[in-house]
């Protein structure tokens, strides 16, 4: 009988100190309001509603922004990740692009270029771009034909 009772106080005593480990991880693993991101302000969607775009921030430029009294905080982003989701097939896509070289491909074989690749440094959420800021980061793999959404 004492075996017994050995037993089930060595399973208290290790239920209860799981349970101790388990609150602690909890509360340290806690957000603040302002680290907090809402999913749906990362994720664009196409026309049909069919696929939907994230992208991801890989490389950023240490240019120093003009005018920044003017517009505010902003970085120039050089490399993105961008990865696609097909919402009838669930297959996803992932591609890296190098913006800066992209952009200049597209002024050579076109004389333009309509990329913006300077974001406000709100407008980044744990590494990822907001979506509003979507189409002007990809604006020149998309005429390129890199991209189509």
């Amino acid at each position: 009988m004492t075996e017994e009772n050995n037993d089930v106080k060595s399973t208290e005593i290790s239920s209860e100190s799981l349970l101790e480990t388990v609150s602690d991880a909890e509360v340290s693993s806690r957000m603040s309001f302002e680290e907090f991101t809402d999913e749906r302000t990362l994720i664009s969607y196409d026309t049909f509603g069919k696929k939907q775009m994230k992208i991801k921030v890989l490389e950023v430029s240490d240019e120093v922004p003009h005018l920044r009294w003017k517009l505010g905080d902003r970085v120039k982003i050089t490399k993105i990740l961008v990865t696609i989701k097909h919402l009838e097939t669930q297959q996803v896509e992932e591609g890296e692009f190098d913006i800066e070289s992209i952009e200049r491909e597209l002024a050579e074989k076109r004389h333009y270029t309509s990329t913006n690749r300077w974001v406000p440094v709100d407008y980044i959420k744990n590494g990822y771009v907001l979506k509003s800021y979507h189409t002007r980061l990809i604006s020149d793999a998309h005429a390129l034909d890199y991209i189509v959404f």
